[in-house]
């Protein structure tokens, strides 16, 4: 026991002094190395952290980079919508860009980061749903567009088609209502009347004709119009204010008469009176009557 003693004595100092000394330099040994566990514990969780704040950071820098992307993917013709789209996307470059400059980060400021991140998502996949919501309306608004325009195609069709059906009916009236002649002859007299086959004794032309009966065509007062056309082809006329109407145009007549019908047959004769003109040529004249703006028949003659 004694010698146990001399040995703690010789541990801890020879005297109550060196003994007391000694435990301090003990207790700051053991204070010391608590510290440096503690520093260096702390020193790997502050690296940690750090490790984890920067891999946080880059996660935002590349999701802010995607929403960037997303947005210059979304095709919008609304003008309204698109400025909107605009400035969001530059909402979230700045903030890609503040990310970018910040050297140290904490986690308040990841945590106001991806806060941010969140509802800047939130708000592109809500331009996504109302872009989205757009184009479903104009697809639906171009097939309806499509549906009228076929309807109106439709419409234009059978308006002409029943354009069309008007005016052939019309053509067949008009057709059913013009006078038919028939018996169409024509004779040169000379100056006793009597007919002739010599231009230099032809001094008449009479044209005779039947109007047949036509109970479509409209009564009252018509006019006959005759044209005679030399062999020369000059045309046998009278005045040069001697026109009709035919068509859109107004031409010259040799002479004309007015009848009176009313549905039925009736004979007419036409003359032309040479008297006081140039001699008639030989040859073949043609000869042509009309009636309410139509050629109703066609002859010749010929005079030797």
């Amino acid at each position: 026991m004694a010698y146990e003693t001399g040995n703690k004595k010789q541990i801890l100092g020879a005297t109550p002094k060196d003994r007391r000394n000694n435990f301090f330099v003990i207790l700051l040994t053991i204070t010391l190395a608590v510290m440096l566990f503690l520093f260096f514990s702390q020193k790997k969780n502050n690296k940690m952290i750090v490790s984890q704040l920067t891999e946080q950071k880059d996660s935002i820098e590349v999701e802010l980079t995607r929403i960037i992307a997303g947005y210059d993917s979304l095709k919008v013709e609304n003008d309204t919508l698109s400025e909107q789209i605009y400035v969001a996307q530059a909402r979230v470059r700045d903030l890609l860009l503040e990310v970018e400059q910040t050297r140290r980060v904490s986690l308040n400021e990841i945590s106001r980061y991806q806060k941010e991140v969140t509802t800047l998502r939130d708000i592109m996949r809500n331009y996504v749903v109302q872009i989205d919501s757009l184009n479903r309306r104009n697809q639906m608004l171009m097939a309806e567009n499509l549906e009228v325009k076929e309807q109106a195609r439709e419409v234009e069709s059978i308006n002409i088609r029943l354009s069309r059906e008007k005016e052939e009916l019309e053509q067949n009236l008009k057709r059913a209502a013009t006078l038919e002649l028939r018996e169409l002859v024509a004779h040169g007299l000379n100056d006793r009347n009597k007919e002739t086959r010599f231009a230099n004794r032809t001094t008449l032309i009479r044209v005779g004709f039947v109007i047949g009966q036509n109970v479509t065509a409209k009564r009252g007062a018509k006019n006959l119009y005759l044209r005679i056309m030399r062999p020369d082809q000059l045309l046998l006329n009278k005045s040069a204010g001697d026109l009709f109407k035919f068509e859109d145009l107004n031409i010259p007549y040799s002479a004309f008469r007015e009848i009176n019908y009313e549905g039925n047959d009736i004979p007419v004769a036409i003359y032309w009176d040479n008297k006081g003109e140039s001699p008639l040529i030989a040859g073949k004249y043609t000869i042509d009557i009309f009636a309410d703006g139509s050629n109703i028949g066609t002859t010749f003659l010929e005079l030797q």
